[in-house]
């Protein structure tokens, strides 16, 4: 029998669905009425691909609408792709080749401008024309050896730190993250679901729900700068605290905020260790401490990917802190995005288009998701091969025109 590939509508075909996925993940291979439900109620199902061997689904596939900051504040449509699954009887017979090649051409017909995901496994995507645009850093700070003053009593800027619960995140958050993601690239937007789902009013059946702290950053004007979340556990050994506090969430609009907050977290009493949740790889943090040393280093690895579907519109949305101009040759084994185009950039905006003038740069369509956003350098990527420059200095002028000062930040899994 030929295995199908189909949209989930009929409540069994959910379920069955719903189960492949839990499978895929290693999670418990369970599919109730409420978490189908659930699904039903939260997922668009146009979007969302099933491959069926009878009746049984054995590979999962969505994407969603998204909002993806480009360097400078402008936003992009974004394919975002997740849920992507293959139960282990069925692996290596191309099913998602045929989930991956119908979701990126639907995406392009809609208008999509790039598509993104995050990779569970650094090998598989690349083959589809993704390439890591953003990283990712976690630290565990030793708070004895943090080097911070012990009689902290709050900002020293007039703003001040207070608790809050899920009602003022609710509130207050949506209007912060926007603030947020108009001025950080590599931000996506949040819909209402994520706030009711990240503030407990709306849990999944998949994970249980434990009520984290929440305190937001007061300037001193009084406008909320800053928020964070995090959980703490409770171990103790001969009477003496050895607690850790997580963070589950920190975004803040200003640097005082962001220092302020982890400031707040380092002192609170009985807290001996905070890991720092998935942070940008330069945040502020480990060069806040009186002794960067305390903050170990605990995970550092590609996060956000992306894949180019429309190369002028995804090269005109961004800024550019200098002139220049640059023709790059983009090979594109699926034929979507590939082509030579002309660059011409500078800081009062920039023009791309299709040109027969020789290549400055040749590389793949994964590369330019991997430059696009300002992490990666042009020239350390010629450097391995993977940008071929035809001029010289032409990966030069690429590192000049794309790099940017800070690196891109994505905060949130989908």
């Amino acid at each position: 029998m030929a295995i199908e590939i189909r949209t989930p509508l009929a409540d069994s075909d959910l379920t069955s669905w719903t189960l492949a996925l839990n499978t895929g993940f290693l999670r418990p291979p369970e599919a109730s009425k409420e978490d189908v439900e659930l699904r039903r109620a939260q997922t668009d199902l146009d979007r969302t691909q099933g491959a069926y061997d009878g009746d049984r689904c054995i590979a999962t596939f969505r994407s969603f609408a998204q909002r993806l900051t480009a360097v400078g504040g402008a936003e992009v449509p974004a394919d975002a792709i997740s849920n992507v699954t293959v139960s282990p009887t069925h692996r290596r017979r191309g099913l998602l080749n045929r989930m991956m090649d119908h979701d990126l051409r639907a995406a392009k017909e809609r208008g999509e401008v790039v598509a993104s995901l995050i990779a569970a496994e650094y090998p598989i995507y690349g083959r589809y024309g993704f390439g890591p645009a953003t990283w990712v850093t976690e630290w565990r700070v030793d708070v004895a050896r943090a080097g911070l003053d012990p009689r902290y009593s709050g900002p020293a800027d007039g703003g001040r730190v207070d608790l809050a619960d899920g009602d003022e995140v609710r509130e207050l958050g949506p209007t912060l993250h926007e603030r947020l993601r108009a001025r950080l690239h590599g931000v996506i937007d949040r819909s209402e679901v994520w706030w009711r789902r990240n503030t407990g009013l709306q849990p999944t059946p998949s994970f249980p729900w434990s009520e984290p702290f929440y305190a937001v950053y007061r300037s001193p004007e009084g406008t909320v700068d800053g928020l964070l979340s995090y959980t703490a556990d409770d171990r103790w050994e001969a009477k003496r605290a050895q607690n850790t506090a997580t963070v589950s969430g920190l975004i803040a609009v200003t640097p005082a905020a962001e220092r302020a907050l982890w400031h707040f977290l380092l002192s609170i009493d009985w807290v001996m260790y905070v890991n720092t949740g998935l942070r940008a790889p330069d945040d502020l943090l480990p060069l806040l401490l009186g002794d960067p040393r305390a903050a170990q280093t605990t995970t550092c690895a590609d996060f956000l990917w992306l894949r180019p579907l429309d190369v002028p519109r995804l090269l005109t949305a961004r800024t550019y802190p200098a002139e220049g101009s640059l023709v790059l040759e983009l090979r594109d084994r699926a034929g979507l995005a590939g082509g030579r185009f002309s660059l011409e950039a500078g800081p009062d905006g920039a023009d791309c288009a299709p040109t027969t003038r020789a290549a400055d740069l040749t590389m793949d369509i994964a590369e330019l998701g991997t430059l696009w956003l300002g992490d990666e350098s042009a020239v350390r990527l010629a450097a391995l091969g993977r940008v071929t420059e035809e001029r010289e200095g032409a990966a030069a002028l690429a590192e000049r025109l794309l790099r940017t000062a800070r690196r891109p930040w994505c905060p949130d899994i989908f």
